[in-house]
C-alpha cells in the first residue's frame, strides 16, 4: 500500500485518495471544431509510460483537493507531489551545475522549499569545503 503525501494534509494512506488519470492533458482550444476521431483521442488516448509518469490525484476523504504526482510505474516510487497547474518537476529547468541547492516550491514531495541534492557532486574540493554552510545545516 502506498503512503501518499498530500500537499495540504501531509502523509496519508492511499485509501484516502482517488486516481484521476494522466496529468497535464490540455483541453482542446476549440472543442466545437473537433471531429469524432479527435474527441476520442482527447477523451480516451493516454500515455502508457514505463517509468516516471505524471498523474492527477484527489484527496477524497481529506481536504478534497486535486494535486499532481510524479510516480514511477515500475517501482511505484513517488518521486514528487506538486500542485495543479505547476510544471512537472522532471521537465522544469535543470538545477545549476555549481552544486547550489534548489529552493523551488516544487523541489520536494510536500511542495515546500527545501534543498535538492540532484545537482550536488560527491567529490568535494577544498574551495567548496570552506564555503559557508546553508542555514540549518550541521557539520
Amino acid at each position: 500500500m502506498l503512503l501518499i503525501s498530500c500537499p495540504n494534509c501531509g502523509s496519508r494512506d492511499e485509501t484516502e485518495f482517488h486516481y484521476g488519470g494522466q496529468a497535464h492533458v490540455a483541453y482542446p482550444e476549440n472543442p466545437n471544431e473537433l471531429n469524432d476521431r479527435e474527441w476520442a483521442e482527447f477523451l480516451f488516448y493516454r500515455d502508457n509510460t514505463k517509468g516516471a509518469f505524471a498523474e492527477r490525484w484527489l484527496h477524497s476523504t481529506g481536504c478534497r483537493q486535486w494535486f499532481n504526482m510524479l510516480r514511477d510505474t515500475v517501482t511505484y516510487e513517488i518521486q514528487a507531489v506538486y500542485p495543479m497547474g505547476a510544471v512537472r518537476p522532471d521537465k522544469a529547468a535543470p538545477a545549476p551545475e555549481s552544486g547550489t541547492a534548489s529552493t523551488a516550491p516544487d523541489s520536494t514531495t510536500t511542495g515546500t522549499a527545501a534543498p535538492s541534492i540532484a545537482a550536488t557532486s560527491t567529490a568535494t574540493s577544498t574551495a567548496h569545503a570552506s564555503a559557508t554552510a546553508p542555514e540549518g545545516a550541521t557539520k
